[in-house]
C-alpha cells in the first residue's frame, strides 16, 4: 500500500524547509508528501515545492488545506502531519504494518511536546484522554486509510476542531489504532502564550465545543486570523 503525507501550512516561512528535510527519508522509502498552503504571504509554498512531491493552493483552514491534500495525494493510507511537528522514526512502516496486522483502519501516534517538564505531564494526558475517548488530535499525526476518509467525508468545513469532529465519525467504523510511538509536537504555541493559560484556553474551547459553540468563534478565541 502507498502512503502519503498532507502537510497544511500557512505563512511557515521560517519552518518549512526543516519539516520537509525531516520526511526527506520517508519520501526515499516512496512515500508521497504534499503540501497543502492557504494562501501564504511569506514564500512557504516556493521554499516548500523542491522538497515535496505536490504543492498546492487551497482555501485556508486546515479542514479545507487537508481535504484538498487528500484530493491530490495518490497514497491509500492517509497521515495529516502539522508543520511543526515531527513524525516518529520509520513512522511509515509502523503506520502501514499496525493496520495491516490489526485490521483498523484509522489511528494516531501517541505525542510528546517539545520542551519537556510540565509540558511532559501535558502530553502523557492528551494521550490517556485520547486512549479513553477514542478521539485524537492534530498533534498526533492522525492516519487513515483513504476507504475510511472519504467514508467520513473528510474533515468537516470548520474553522476548529476538524480533527475532533473526524474522530466521532471515524470512531463508528471502528476503534483508533494507538501508537505508542510519539510524534513530537513544537512548544511553540505554550511558549508564547503561557503553559497554563494555554492548557486551560484548549479545555474552555473543548468544552465549549462539546456544548455546541461555534466552531469559527472558538477558532477567534483560539488565536486563529479572520480571513
Amino acid at each position: 500500500m502507498k502512503l502519503s503525507i498532507v502537510m497544511p501550512v500557512l505563512n511557515e516561512a521560517a519552518t518549512i524547509e526543516a519539516a520537509l528535510l525531516a520526511l526527506a527519508p520517508y519520501r526515499q522509502r516512496g512515500v508521497e508528501v504534499i503540501v497543502a498552503d492557504g494562501g501564504s504571504i511569506d514564500g512557504t509554498a516556493a521554499l516548500a515545492r523542491p522538497l515535496a512531491d505536490g504543492v498546492l493552493t487551497a482555501p485556508p483552514g486546515r479542514a479545507s488545506q487537508m481535504n484538498a491534500g487528500a484530493g491530490q495525494a495518490r497514497g491509500d493510507v492517509l497521515v495529516f502531519l502539522h508543520a511543526d511537528t515531527r513524525l516518529p522514526d520509520l513512522a511509515d512502516r509502523l503506520v502501514l504494518d499496525s493496520l495491516a496486522q490489526s485490521g483498523a483502519n484509522w489511528g494516531r501516534f501517541d505525542v510528546r511536546i517539545d520542551g519537556g517538564g510540565t509540558l511532559g505531564m501535558i502530553a502523557l494526558a492528551m494521550n490517556w484522554r485520547s486512549r479513553l475517548t477514542g478521539i485524537a488530535t492534530g498533534d498526533q499525526a492522525m492516519f487513515m486509510t483513504r476507504a475510511a476518509f472519504e467514508a467520513a467525508g473528510g474533515f468537516p468545513a470548520i474553522a476548529l476542531m476538524e480533527d475532533v469532529a473526524l474522530s466521532v465519525k471515524l470512531k463508528r467504523s471502528g476503534k483508533p489504532l494507538c501508537l505508542r510511538a510519539r510524534a513530537t509536537a513544537s512548544a511553540r504555541r505554550w511558549r508564547k502564550n503561557g503553559t497554563l493559560r494555554t492548557m486551560l484556553l484548549m479545555w474552555r474551547l473543548r468544552l465549549s465545543y462539546f456544548f455546541g459553540a461555534d466552531p469559527a468563534k472558538l477558532a477567534r478565541a483560539y488565536g486563529y486570523a479572520e480571513h
